[in-house]
């Protein structure tokens, strides 16, 4: 049969070429672009897995940025706390040289408090100058913002680190459920023959030892017990022990050997050189097993005296603490936290407050800190929070020196502490604590770029090569794959029109069935 209205083969012919030219197409504009995807009709799941994979590697290269960034902020904060390491060691010496009062003039003394007072100078500059971008980094700037702490619980507070997690400030509940406690012994001052009631009835050579060393007493027979709390006196500062009459003004209301500071790394320990091994007349007593003593303790309290167990050696006790839930262990009357993600801080706690079991207290810490965002995404668990205290003159090394706590300014000339008043064993706690102050605001700076910063930004570029793999092998070209489609598809665009050419001509055909 031979039809000319429809020829049927004319478009099979073009519609298979216009598939091929279609085909094509797309080989070409991939090879061209390298992506297999170039719209959302070449695989519409495809594109969106793609785009999510592109979004997530974009937000963490910039978190790897964000990572280096906080590590050069940091090796700059460092720099500066190094330089005031060396200030502060410098200064340690300078005390220690002055102290040695018998060989050191006071024109020398004099010299010395001058380049005290330019050291001291120099640390506050360089608190005030340490910059980063514009950022302050150790006069304050970076600090954490407090809110209602009570002075009479917690004396010092210095805040590391706080997760905020949406919120606006961040409540601190701090209750003691263990007191802290010195090391105490108790001496009675009354016997049976009351003749000798608040004095030595015979002579005594003592034994008095400390946490900070031992010193051997004199007493001779007869003596009253206030000359042994001013001998024992005389040397605290020596033995880090002190003594005083459990009743002020009655000598035989017996003593009290106690340490001067707080902490089970305290002790106290009164022994009798002389005599018979048991101590004779004296013998010293202890409260069993750290029991707390409601008041004064006395003698003639039967109640109290039920709680004595005889020794001649008694150790502190550390404060413990819940603060917001988590039981916490202090150093003598200091709570301490640096290893919590969500709460890390040094709190020293006033006297009497540390010493009363069930005290409580709460604080907000309303702001601050410097944020680092360290992942691709913007939330509190891809993010740290720190704080930089100021390292000035006023705010560093604050030290519990009796009842005020004492900055490293104390110590500058017409200060409390300075060299002409000669408190040389305040002045070198106040650096000793300074000095620690620093190292271990350096130490967790270190910790933090190195255990932190540096892991996070090596585990992120670790997750790019992984995403870019993966979004690779969803939206890029093989190119071994459409250079084979690009020729297979010239084939049949070629042999398609040459197809096409001679189903066109297979019409013409009918003109022979006229003679034509």
């Amino acid at each position: 049969m031979a039809r000319i209205n429809s020829n049927v083969a004319s478009l099979v012919a073009r519609s298979n070429l216009s598939k091929t030219n279609s085909d094509l197409q797309v080989r070409l504009v991939r090879l061209a672009t390298g992506l297999r995807i170039n719209k959302g009709a070449d695989d519409p799941a495809g594109l969106i897995v793609s785009q999510r994979l592109r979004s997530e590697v974009s937000g963490l290269q910039q978190a790897i940025n964000n990572s280096d960034r906080a590590s050069s902020v940091i090796a700059t904060t460092e720099s500066a706390l190094s330089e005031v390491n060396g200030l502060l060691n410098s200064l340690k010496a300078l005390v220690v040289e002055a102290a040695n009062t018998g060989a050191v003039s006071d024109e020398e003394r004099t010299a010395n408090q001058l380049q005290i007072d330019s050291a001291i100078d120099s640390i506050t500059r360089i608190s005030n100058s340490a910059s980063f971008g514009g950022l302050k980094l150790l006069n304050g700037e970076l600090d954490y913002v407090l809110s209602g702490m009570a002075s009479s619980a917690v004396t010092k507070a210095q805040i590391f680190g706080a997760n905020f997690a949406g919120q606006k400030n961040v409540k601190v509940d701090v209750q003691t459920v263990a007191s802290a406690q010195t090391g105490r012994l108790f001496l009675r001052g009354d016997y049976s023959n009351t003749a000798y009631n608040g004095t030595f009835q015979s002579s005594v050579t003592l034994e008095v030892s400390g946490s900070r060393g031992v010193q051997v007493i004199e007493i001779l027979s007869g003596r009253p017990l206030s000359e042994v709390v001013a001998a024992v006196n005389s040397f605290r500062e020596v033995t880090g022990v002190s003594a005083s009459l459990l009743n002020a003004g009655n000598l035989s209301s017996g003593l009290s050997f106690s340490t001067i500071d707080y902490g089970s790394s305290e002790f106290v320990s009164v022994k009798r050189l002389n005599g018979p091994t048991d101590g004779g007349f004296f013998k010293t007593f202890q409260i069993a097993n750290n029991q707390s003593v409601p008041g004064a303790f006395s003698f003639a309290n039967g109640a109290h005296a039920a709680l004595l167990a005889a020794s001649n050696r008694d150790a502190g006790r550390d404060v413990f603490a819940i603060v917001n839930g988590a039981l916490t262990t202090g150093k003598g009357i200091k709570l301490s936290s640096q290893n919590s993600s969500s709460l890390s801080f040094d709190l020293l706690l006033s006297k009497d407050f540390a010493t009363i079991n069930g005290s409580s207290t709460t604080f907000r810490i309303t702001g601050g800190g410097a944020l680092y965002q360290l992942g691709g995404d913007i939330n509190t668990t891809q993010q740290i929070n720190i704080g930089f205290q100021s390292v000035a003159a006023s705010k560093l090394g604050g030290t519990l020196i009796g009842s005020s706590v004492d900055f490293l300014s104390s110590i500058k000339s017409g200060g409390a502490n300075d060299l002409a008043t000669r408190n040389f064993t305040n002045a070198s706690s106040i650096l000793q604590t300074a000095i620690d102050e620093i190292s271990v605001l350096r130490g967790r700076l270190g910790a933090l770029e190195r255990n932190t910063l540096d892991t996070n930004a090596r585990s992120l570029q670790t997750a790019i090569e992984n995403l870019t793999a993966s979004e690779s092998r969803i939206a890029d070209a093989d190119f071994a794959a459409e250079t084979s489609a690009l020729t297979r598809a010239q084939v049949l665009s070629s042999t398609g029109t040459s197809v096409l050419t001679l189903a066109n001509q297979q019409s013409q055909q009918v003109l022979r069935l006229l003679g034509g």
